[in-house]
């Protein structure tokens, strides 16, 4: 593909003049007063935009006369809550759904995108929220799919030149990977930057980024706005969706806020502050996020002491208690999930012990660790955590199947009854209980995710990143949950990678580098700064002080 090209385009998507298509802004009447261009109307001509689109789901109107543009060499961030229609805006722009009405334009040329690769074809390309990757082809054979990949003699793939040029685009990520690996063998993290690199080896005009540091560490997140400026400084247009607003805040030239399917406002980022973003998302301020009004015990629940892993972790001792928050921070690759999933049974243990309400269990599979009273809530939730055919009620029900199958039946009526109080619990929205989760927004399928944990009504709750690529809404949501199950004598072990969530709602903070625990913080003496100078393994504190931090 010709960077900065269109034409060759044209055999695949039909392209028009765009003239007598409406101008792409002003704002409707109902809409915040603003201005869709940062820079003033047209002085700069969009290298892409959605004008007037409006894309139904049955009798669902997903996106409702949204008109939406990239300008080069700018970030343009959209924010919203779950539901508000972001990924259906962004899936018609990307071609993967038509448009209902209204078209979309490429260099101000009408355009008719019939899939995905028209739109790639064009220079538009999208890194999606839930990863679409082959799990038995190497990090560099993911990176080439779809993508021009060099060859031998006689025409072959040159499986060496592959892995090279895979080396390079992550090396321009400022990450060192092992590509030869197979991609269900790496972390999340390193598959959110494969689909990165796979936006870079195409060199795409326009880059679709939806929640991409969502299970990144802030230094992960930091090479990839590096990543981001050097493709604004190329002339590359950037739209940013995400729930993060500080990072809106850091790399955004323009926001727009969407809600309920309709465009509210686009401003410059200047012009928002954060508390007005909320206020634009939700349609009321938000006065509190995060919840905490419990009061721990003394009482220790979960007890683990010198868990190893060979190649993982090592010599891993805490405890926590009843009522008790207690996070576990750290950076990508630290060991934090590889711990949680040990516990878990997941994860198969060289030494170490495991005590729950003072009794020395072994748990060699989830379903012991369920007997015992442990439930985990995993950082996937697409892949490890839901049946995504089945309906809501089917997933909250498939771990407590014996509790509401006492004829070795199920009994329906328990079923849909627990189904009903856990989505009103959680206020799980979006569609009925027998509906298919799958047509749940990301932040409601992290509530059944949450549902399923409690139906089981665990005394630990393991909770892996649950707030990732959720709206701010359901946050609030979740944090308030996680208050109310400690507050009702639960303990909770909270892995985050965001500092500010680990440090609002945990009441001792534990940091892993390398495998290893190397500090302990409670809630009133930890600072950022302390956290991620322990992540990074500047700041190991003596073992004593880890000790005092609750080793049983």
């Amino acid at each position: 593909m010709k960077r900065g090209s269109n034409e060759q385009g044209l055999g695949v998507a039909r392209a028009h003049d765009a003239d007598g298509a409406k101008e792409v802004g002003p704002i409707g009447e109902n809409d915040e007063p603003d201005s869709l261009n940062a820079q003033g109307p047209r002085q700069r001509k969009p290298l892409c935009a959605a004008v007037e689109v409006t894309k139904r789901f049955g009798g669902v109107i997903a996106v409702d006369d949204v008109s939406f543009e990239v300008l080069g060499g700018e970030t343009h961030a959209l924010v919203g809550e779950n539901g508000a229609g972001k990924s259906s805006l962004m899936n018609v722009l990307h071609g993967l759904y038509r448009p209902d009405q209204g078209h979309i334009e490429v260099d101000g040329r009408r355009v008719e995108l019939r899939s995905t690769r028209d739109a790639e074809m064009l220079g538009i390309a999208m890194i999606p929220q839930e990863l679409e990757l082959f799990p038995d082809l190497s990090v560099a054979e993911n990176l080439f799919v779809g993508r021009w990949r060099p060859r031998g003699r006689f025409g072959l793939y040159h499986e060496g030149s592959i892995n090279e040029a895979a080396r390079e685009v992550f090396a321009s990520l400022g990450v060192s990977v092992d590509v030869r690996a197979p991609i269900r063998y790496v972390s999340f993290a390193v598959r959110q930057l494969t689909a990165i690199g796979r936006a870079l080896l195409g060199k795409a005009r326009v880059v679709i980024m939806d929640e991409p540091t969502a299970a990144l560490t802030d230094r992960e997140a930091d090479r990839l706005f590096a990543v981001i400026s050097r493709l604004e400084a190329e002339g590359a247009g950037i739209v940013y969706v995400s729930h993060r607003l500080k990072e809106v805040e850091q790399i955004a030239s323009r926001v727009t806020v969407m809600r309920d399917g309709h465009r509210i406002a686009t401003r410059r980022r200047a012009e928002l502050s954060t508390e007005e973003m909320v206020r634009l998302m939700v349609g009321r301020p938000l006065s509190r996020l995060f919840s905490r009004h419990h009061t721990p015990s003394q009482t220790k629940v979960l007890e683990v002491e010198g868990l190893t892993r060979a190649g993982e972790f090592a010599d891993i001792s805490f405890s926590v208690c009843k009522g008790e928050v207690v996070g576990l921070a750290g950076l990508i690759g630290a060991g934090r999930t590889e711990v949680a999933q040990a516990i878990f049974g997941l994860r198969a243990l060289d030494r170490g012990g495991i005590r729950v309400q003072g009794e020395i269990v072994r748990i060699g599979s989830p379903a012991e660790a369920l007997e015992k009273g442990i439930a985990y809530v995993p950082e996937e939730r697409r892949a490890q955590g839901l049946f995504l055919p089945l309906s809501i009620e089917r997933n909250i029900s498939m771990t407590v199947l014996p509790r509401i199958s006492p004829s070795g039946l199920v009994d329906r009526v328990r079923e849909r009854r627990m189904a009903d109080e856990l989505t009103r619990l959680l206020d799980i929205r979006g569609a009925r209980t027998t509906a298919p989760v799958v047509r749940l927004s990301g932040g409601n399928q992290q509530k059944v995710v949450l549902a399923k944990a409690l139906a089981l009504q665990p005394q630990v709750l393991i909770l892996d990143e649950p707030t990732r690529g959720v709206d701010i809404g359901a946050k609030a949501e979740i944090y308030r949950l996680i208050d109310e199950l400690a507050r009702q004598g639960k303990a909770v072990l909270l892995i985050s990678s965001e500092l500010e969530e680990v440090l609002a709602m945990s009441d001792r903070i534990l940091v892993m580098c390398e495998g290893r625990l190397v500090a302990s913080f409670d809630h009133g003496e930890v600072t950022p700064h302390k956290i991620a100078a322990a992540a990074a393994g500047l700041a190991k504190l003596s073992a004593d002080v880890i000790s005092a931090g609750g080793s049983p």
